[in-house]
């Protein structure tokens, strides 16, 4: 079936204005809102366990099964959201997954005392709404934007993650006490309501409804986003499209050298994240010989290197293009794992040396993020474009387990609840994330394409 060019190419020309209007900046904030709260309720278990372990009497068993629940299901989330995205719509996936993840995070706040099963299963399609909406969320936003200021616009709301997070233990260290567990699932539930609210505003992708053929609901989504009518010249008159066949998750195979970079490039720094954030707390207390609230304290600017690299690398990517920022985030990452675990005992008056390589490490491994993922949504034709990203996603998910365990074995413990780790065995751990880091890096460095500026309408 022949694709209606016309259509797009009226479509995306008539998003590419110097300035973005309001509505596309209030897009760019829902979008920065829904990244928020998304990561706020997917990480809030891990908050919660601190109140019911105990009373709950939970093994190492259960806990795991309750941890990992939520990764299983947002891995699968991503590929089938994503997917879902491409056949019936951007809009209707990305209103579905909010209403899964709070639904499931409300419920969680009335499940009865010690029922660790159920809160399994609702883990479970807390992670499949909450990443499957990233999958969706993502492409949605960047269908609206100019090419000029697509990899600012994406890369700001990545940077809403690790403000999710940071969210989220404000909210337990303030009302955890007062309001309890369940309280805590309740105030995840209230701001998913009003998400959900918000989200309902914006319209259709135009770029979807222009390849579909649906004409005049692209004006009215266009119209919509730029305040400007005039567009109505170069689509009320177009005839409408045939129904192209629908799109088969299969066909991201007919292009692999794009499934080669969206699943390696996310998973080997997925790996390299993943590992070191779980285990960079029990790090700094052996290394320094420190208390955990300290190593807490400690983690935090690393948290906030984070948020500073995202803003940096957003404002980058739309000048030196997002290929760049691939091969710094997995090279520069890698050579500052190897760095940081060469200087545990090393200290420059009071300040260790390991804690600064270890900001420096989060600044590239983490802060690259905001353009990579996003960046894997560009290089997809529109057709499969939420696929290719939820798949790619999925893929990285894997590296949740992978980075944590292989860590925690290498440092003496494969247990990542109660972790034991030695400072003699950070030398080969940290090599172990910098493998996997590199492989981010060679990914982009020898079969990425550049995206910067290019067409998403094709």
């Amino acid at each position: 079936m022949r694709m209606p060019i016309a259509i797009q190419a009226a479509a995306s020309s008539s998003l590419d204005a110097d300035r973005l209007s309001g509505r596309q900046k209030f897009l760019i904030g829902v979008s920065a809102f829904a990244q928020m709260i998304d990561f706020l309720d997917f990480f809030l278990i891990s908050f919660v366990l601190t109140f019911i372990v105990k009373p709950w009497h939970l093994s190492v068993v259960q806990t795991t099964a309750i941890l990992l629940s939520a990764g299983v299901g947002a891995s699968l989330g991503s590929i089938v959201c994503g997917a879902l995205a491409d056949r019936i719509g951007r809009r209707p996936m990305f209103l579905a997954s909010i209403f899964l993840f709070t639904a499931c995070t409300g419920l969680l706040g009335l499940i009865p005392d010690g029922a660790w099963v159920l809160l399994t299963a609702l883990r479970f399609f807390v992670g499949f709404g909450a990443t499957g909406m990233y999958s969706v969320n993502i492409p949605l936003l960047q269908e609206y934007m100019p090419a000029s200021k697509r990899g600012f616009a994406s890369g700001l709301v990545a940077t809403f993650i690790p403000v999710g997070v940071m969210l989220g233990s404000m909210i337990v260290a303030t009302l955890g006490t007062t309001v309890g567990w369940r309280g805590l699932f309740g105030i995840g539930f209230g701001l998913g309501v009003i998400l959900l609210g918000v989200g309902w505003i914006v319209p259709e992708s135009p770029l979807w409804l222009a390849s579909r053929g649906l004409a005049e609901r692209a004006r009215r989504s266009f119209a919509w986003a730029t305040g400007r009518a005039e567009v109505a010249f170069a689509l009320q008159d177009l005839p409408a499209m045939a129904k192209r066949p629908d799109v088969r998750f299969m066909e991201l195979f007919q292009y692999p050298r794009k499934l080669i970079v969206s699943c390696a490039g996310v998973l080997g720094a997925q790996v390299a994240y993943y590992g070191l954030t779980l285990w960079a707390p029990v790090l700094l207390v052996v290394v320094l010989k420190t208390t955990p609230s300290h190593a807490a304290f400690l983690l935090l600017f690393c948290n906030l290197a984070d948020v500073l690299a995202r803003l940096t690398f957003a404002r980058m990517s739309d000048r030196v293009g997002r290929r760049l920022i691939g091969i710094l985030q997995g090279f520069a990452g890698s050579a500052l794992l190897v760095l940081a675990s060469l200087s545990t005992d090393r200290f420059i008056g009071e300040i260790s040396v390991f804690w600064i390589m270890l900001m420096a490490t989060y600044f590239f491994v983490s802060g690259g993020f905001a353009v990579t993922v996003p960046y894997v949504g560009e290089i997809w034709p529109l057709r499969l474009r939420a696929s290719g990203l939820g798949s790619a996603y999925g893929v990285g998910s894997l590296g949740k387990v992978i980075g944590p365990l292989g860590l925690g074995m290498m440092l003496g413990s494969s247990n990542v609840l109660s972790p034991a780790a030695t400072a003699d065995a950070i030398v080969p751990a940290f090599c172990y994330l910098a493998a996997w880091g590199l492989l981010t890096g060679l990914v982009f460095l020898f079969l990425a394409e550049e995206t910067r500026g290019i067409d998403l309408s094709n």
